[in-house]
C-alpha cells in the first residue's frame, strides 16, 4: 500500500505540485499560450515563454504579457485558451513517468499545491487517473492572495495539512516554484523530468536557487525522502 492523502503522522508532509511534476503537461501549455498569444498579434518563442511563464499562475501570466509583451490577455483570449489547452490535454496529456510507481512506495502523508486554478488541476489529475491519490487535499492558487514565487501556496497547504513548514518537502519543478518553497521555510526537492526540461534548461535554473537536492526520476523520489530522513535524524 502506497500512501494516502491525509493519512500518516510521523513522516514529512510531502506537497507536490501538479504541472511538470505529476503530469506532463507543461510542453502543452506552454505550446497553447504561445499560440494564443500568437493570434493576438505577438510571437514568443519558446525558451522565452519557459522563461517567463512557467509555473506562474493566470494572473502573473497576463501581468508579464502586458508588461513584457504588451499583449492585453481579455476574457475573450483567457477563455479561447481554456478550450485549446483541455482540448490538447483530453488528446495527450499523460501521467509523469513513473509516477505511479513512486506513489504506491511513498510513506506518510501527501498533497497537490499547484499554480492552476482548481478546474485545470482537476481535470489534469482525473485524465491521467491520479486524482483519487490526492482528493480532497488539492490546493491552488486561487485559495491564496499571491502565487508563487510567493510561499502563500505551500503555507496554506501546510496549514490545512496541519503540518509545520520545517516537516514539509516540496516537490517543484519550476523556478517560481522553487522560491516559493523555500521562502516558506521547506524542504525542497527540484524535479527536472519533465518533457519541458530540457527546452526550458531547467536543471541548471534550478541548480542555481539552491534546492536541497535535484533529480530527474519519479521513482528515486521514495529512497531520496528515506535518505533525507536519516540525514536529519543522524545530525
Amino acid at each position: 500500500m502506497g500512501a494516502r492523502a491525509g493519512s500518516g503522522a510521523e513522516a514529512p508532509l510531502v506537497i507536490f505540485d501538479c504541472d511538470g511534476v505529476l503530469v506532463d503537461s507543461e510542453p502543452i501549455a506552454i505550446d497553447v499560450l504561445v499560440q494564443t498569444v500568437a493570434a493576438l498579434g505577438v510571437k514568443i518563442d519558446t525558451p522565452a515563454a519557459y522563461r517567463d511563464f512557467l509555473g506562474r499562475t493566470l494572473a502573473s501570466v497576463s501581468d508579464t504579457l502586458r508588461a513584457r509583451y504588451g499583449v492585453e490577455m481579455d476574457a475573450a483570449a483567457r477563455e479561447a485558451m481554456r478550450h485549446a489547452l483541455y482540448a490538447r490535454y483530453r488528446a495527450a496529456l499523460r501521467p509523469m513517468a513513473g509516477v505511479d510507481a513512486m506513489l504506491d512506495r511513498i510513506e506518510g502523508r501527501i498533497c497537490v499545491a499547484s499554480s492552476s486554478v482548481a478546474e485545470r488541476i482537476e481535470i489534469s489529475l482525473r485524465l491521467t487517473g491520479l486524482y483519487e491519490r490526492f482528493a480532497p487535499h488539492i490546493f491552488s492558487a486561487a485559495m491564496v492572495a499571491r502565487g508563487k514565487p510567493a510561499p502563500d501556496l505551500f503555507l496554506h497547504a501546510a496549514r490545512m495539512m496541519a503540518a509545520a513548514p520545517a516537516d514539509c518537502i516540496v516537490v517543484e519543478d519550476s523556478p517560481a516554484g522553487v522560491e516559493a518553497a523555500r521562502a516558506a521555510g521547506m524542504t525542497v526537492f527540484a524535479f527536472a523530468g519533465g518533457g519541458h526540461a530540457e527546452p526550458a534548461g531547467l536543471r541548471a535554473k534550478l541548480a542555481a536557487l539552491g534546492p536541497d537536492l535535484v533529480f530527474d526520476d519519479l521513482r528515486r523520489l521514495p529512497d531520496l525522502l528515506r535518505s533525507h530522513g536519516e540525514k536529519l535524524r543522524s545530525i
